[in-house]
């Protein structure tokens, strides 16, 4: 069953290019380590903030990928560009 991890931040003013350009770099380089990561989509709340949702085949991928991440240099640099950010994790019930 897929999964999700949503990430909701604000961006450091003025690093929203900058915030854009290494997230693409990340997730390319997560999705070249792990294939089952199969979706990222960003979306800009009316309030300024951001959702970041990133989807897995399965909880074990997404938890491989978390491992990862952690060793990933880029993930640090990526997520300085953000405050107030928050994460959940969880699993996709019902698509339409």
């Amino acid at each position: 069953m897929a999964v999700v991890r949503t990430h909701r931040y604000t961006v450091v003013t003025g690093k929203l290019a900058q915030l854009l350009e290494q997230r693409t770099r990340l997730i390319r380089g997560l999705r070249s380590a792990n294939p089952a990561f199969t979706a990222a989509t960003l979306i800009r709340q009316e309030d300024g903030s951001y959702l970041d949702i990133w989807r897995w085949e399965s909880a074990e991928a997404r938890r491989g990928a978390v491992a990862e991440a952690l060793g990933f240099p880029l993930a640090a640099v990526t997520a300085a560009l953000t405050t107030d950010h928050t994460v959940v994790d969880g699993e996709v019930l019902v698509e339409r």
